[in-house]
């Protein structure tokens, strides 16, 4: 059934970190996550505005370099642009770097579509030195041109108006060289049905090789044209096929530079502003290398590792709980619960409050809160784009780029939402090797703050975990991107300004993700609980237990440290939280809680992280990856438990 009376559509196009989430959230009033990195903006975030009286629908897009997709998170862009027919297309970049986004604003013109520039960071541009002129920009390219700072709603009246009086699909010619145009030309002559974009648009991307594009003409020629078009596109792209990529893109850019010539002036500065200086530290390896160490020390280990794992979790757990809390609650089960298996279901040892309510909230919520509270604050700086330039070079290694920091930094917030942002890869290849790691070595926050508070007490042990964490995450990613074929990937990104953290963004950020983590993590931990029960009442659960005691024992650990890894499979966090009951009743020794960390974080993933990676990846590789994982992760705990008794490092 066709939508009844459909609002007017504005569509949010642009590069990744140009400000385009935080116009969303201006022009809506939504509160979707406004990340300083590119890769949030995966699935288009919809929401709706009143200007001067009437509604519109936005939509923020995937970030997009060039209406020629390259990645997946572009594709699905411009999919967008093919299948909405906008009110107006808001084109949003950085001033900062006008001369190299607005190629793709000439393209977007040259599509036809209803075009807005928002030439956003104004501010940042001006400390430079930058003085654009605006108003000589948008006579040049014959659509409306807005400037703004969107963090300060600086500009937000002027692109109402512009989007309220916006009536008209402009048409603007640019003319390329003169075989390149004769071609367009001649190509666009031939088209005869009718499509979303330009003909001379669509033109430049069946010379392109556009298959998506050239799906369309399929279906949108009639098939007696069909046949003597791509006839001739063949023979362009033949003739033209060592430089029609390149010689389309300078024509573009000469265009471009050619119309910025009165436009853009640079003053003299006369010292380079503090946050470039830090900038340009942040990504040269000589200063970058010890800033990232500065950052896991103070923010993962000692915020997290020291205050959320410790101080947080000893009042919550081992005061409050302890003492006040669960003492009146089982008491109050027991007095009023006569059938045992009720009072086990509600307050045994797998109880759904003494277990499931008691972990989530005591151990794993003030962990949680800690860690998302640190990954706010460097988000917000523009810090994470800096540490992906910085390990560009070693993840190149491992079949990486240095695009894939992103996932991995949000991996030790949720593993399962980072599978999810793997997809934002430019190859197959590099996508997989990415779940790979994730699964194997990267631990999620509250399974990492639950193990940096355990080690942080046994001296040596912590630094034992991250070598051997670092090592394996290395080695198996050099292996894999040995053995996997498919293309190396190509790393391009774009660098926010580095600024100051806005303390509304920030706090609106980790209260939000340690909302919607808790709702997600509460009724798994009650899940796991339950299942827990049922088992145990069953006389299941001890056969589990006993049949992976073996191998636990073959890794140097107690047979109780075995419901850890079987609470592990329902949660790493889960099985992290059981080390913590282990190790506070004295039944593990440093050699032994250092193994059994080690083996917990290689450990199968999740429950939640599989189902997505099968969503993903596919229940083949999903499974495989699986099978692989729990191999290797007790393989590992039984090597390091040797090298520890052997050369009695923690004895």
């Amino acid at each position: 059934m066709a939508e009844q009376n459909p609002l007017p559509k504005v569509v949010l196009v642009g590069n990744p970190n140009v400000g385009k989430s935080v116009l969303f959230n201006v022009l809506t009033g939504a509160y979707t996550t406004v990340s300083n990195y590119p890769g949030t903006s995966v699935e288009v975030s919809r929401g709706e505005c009143e200007i001067f009286g009437v509604n519109y629908e936005i939509l923020d897009t995937p970030g997009m370099y060039s209406i020629m997709p390259i990645t997946e998170e572009e594709r699905v862009a411009r999919k967008i642009l093919l299948a909405e027919t906008p009110h107006a297309v808001l084109h949003v970049i950085d001033a900062r770097n006008i001369e190299r986004m607005l190629p793709m604003t000439l393209q977007l013109i040259e599509a036809g579509l209803p075009i807005i520039l928002v030439v956003n960071i104004l501010d940042e541009a001006k400390r430079l030195g930058m003085q654009i002129n605006l108003q000589k920009l948008q006579q040049n390219l014959g659509v409306p041109v807005i400037g703004t700072v969107m963090r300060r709603k600086q500009g937000l009246a002027e692109l109402q108006q512009a989007i309220a009086d916006y009536a008209s699909v402009p048409h603007k010619p640019f003319t390329y060289g003169r075989d390149l145009e004769r071609d367009v030309t001649l190509t666009a002559a031939l088209l005869k049905g009718e499509y979303r974009f330009s003909k001379r648009a669509t033109s430049l991307l069946l010379m392109q090789k556009d298959t998506d594009v050239e799906q369309l003409v399929e279906r949108g020629e009639p098939a007696e044209n069909l046949a003597e078009l791509m006839e001739v596109v063949r023979g362009i792209i033949f003739e033209r096929r060592a430089d029609l990529h390149l010689q389309i893109s300078m024509e573009r850019k000469k265009i471009c530079k050619n119309m910025l010539a009165d436009v853009v002036t640079q003053a003299e500065q006369a010292d380079e502003p503090f946050a470039e200086k830090l900038s340009r530290w942040t990504i040269n390896p000589w200063s970058g290398t010890p800033i990232l160490l500065l950052v896991i020390y103070f923010g993962l280990y000692q915020f997290v590792g020291g205050f959320g794992a410790g101080t947080l979790v000893d009042f919550l757990e081992g005061s409050l709980f302890e003492n006040y809390i669960n003492p009146p609650v089982v008491d109050f089960v027991r007095s009023h619960v006569s059938a045992e298996w009720l009072f086990e279901l509600l307050a045994g040892e797998y109880g759904l409050w003494t277990l499931g309510i008691r972990y989530a909230v005591a151990l794993v919520l003030p962990i949680v809160g800690t860690f998302f509270l640190i990954f706010s604050l460097l988000e917000d700086t523009g810090y994470f784009p800096r540490l992906a330039l910085l390990v560009d070079r070693v993840f190149k290694k491992i079949g990486l780029s240095g695009r894939a920091v992103i996932p991995m930094v949000l991996g030790f917030g949720c593993d399962t939402m980072a599978t999810m942002v793997t997809r934002t890869l430019e190859t197959v290849r590099e996508r997989i090797i990415a779940t790979i790691l994730l699964s194997l070595a990267i631990p999620c926050s509250a399974q990492l703050g639950v193990i940096l508070g355990l080690l942080s007490e046994v001296p040596g042990a912590l630094a034992v975990w991250m070598i051997s964490m670092l090592l394996i995450f290395l080695l198996v990613g050099f292996l894999a991107s040995k053995v996997m074929p498919g293309e190396h990937p190509v790393f391009y990104m774009e660098l926010p300004p580095l600024r100051l953290p806005q303390f509304r963004n920030v706090a609106v950020k980790t209260l939000t993700r340690m909302q919607s983590y808790f709702m997600e993590i509460l009724p798994l931990f009650l899940f796991a609980s339950f299942i827990l029960w049922g088992l145990k009442m069953l006389g299941a659960l001890e056969g589990i237990i006993g049949g992976l005691a073996p191998i636990v024992r073959a890794i140097g650990l107690p047979n109780e440290a075995t419901s850890a890894f079987v609470f592990g499979f329902f949660r790493r966090d889960f099985g992290a939280a059981g080390l913590y009951d282990l190790q506070t009743n004295g039944l593990l020794t440093p050699t032994q809680l250092t193994v059994a960390a080690v083996t917990l974080t290689l450990f199968v993933p999740c429950i939640a992280q599989f189902l997505m990676m099968k969503k993903e990846r596919g229940f083949q590789v999903s499974l495989s990856i699986f099978l692989f994982v729990s191999v290797l992760a007790f393989a590992c705990g039984w090597l390091l438990n040797k090298i520890l008794l052997t050369t009695g490092v923690l004895a």
